[in-house]
């Protein structure tokens, strides 16, 4: 699973500039070279359980971590993650929403579904540039998953 080819993260994105910004910030601070990126729901489903143009893909071989935007084309966020998190064989992924909603209803229902962090996107540029680093740090290298989970 830690093939140099292996996928690190899988950033669940449809907004260009909040896409842009994530990866400079992630490539900046030389926390990941593998990087999948999914600009709506479907596609996120798709990459994750192998379906689609991702069926030549191994589940076994999941990101270490998945930023996930709520507000999403086609499946709605919340949707891919109860999906994540109600499958055996992607419900330990770390899943960390990472979206404009400050609505009390989305953080409720996003951690009834197990997400393992939910972070409201600052307005400003350099806050979130800042807070994609911190979250690649912590999400790739501190944090400690259980063996054979990622």
């Amino acid at each position: 699973m830690n093939k140099p080819t292996a996928v690190e993260l899988l950033l669940v994105e449809d907004d260009p500039k909040d896409l842009e910004l994530a990866l400079r910030s992630l490539r900046k601070a030389n926390l990941t070279n593998y990087i999948h990126i999914a600009r709506d729901g479907a596609e996120a489903v798709d990459f994750i359980f192998c379906e689609g143009a991702h069926a030549a893909r191994q589940i076994a071989d999941t990101p270490k971590v998945i930023l996930l935007d709520l507000k999403l084309p086609k499946i709605d966020g919340l949707d891919v993650l109860k999906r994540i998190k109600s499958d055996p064989r992607t419900k330990m992924i770390p899943v960390v929403v990472l979206t404009s909603s400050k609505e009390q209803s989305d953080v409720v229902a996003s951690y009834q579904l197990g997400v393992n962090s939910y972070i409201v996107k600052p307005v400003n540029f350099e806050q979130f540039s800042q807070s994609v680093r911190e979250l690649g740090l912590f999400w790739l290298l501190l944090n400690r998953p259980p063996a054979g989970s990622g």
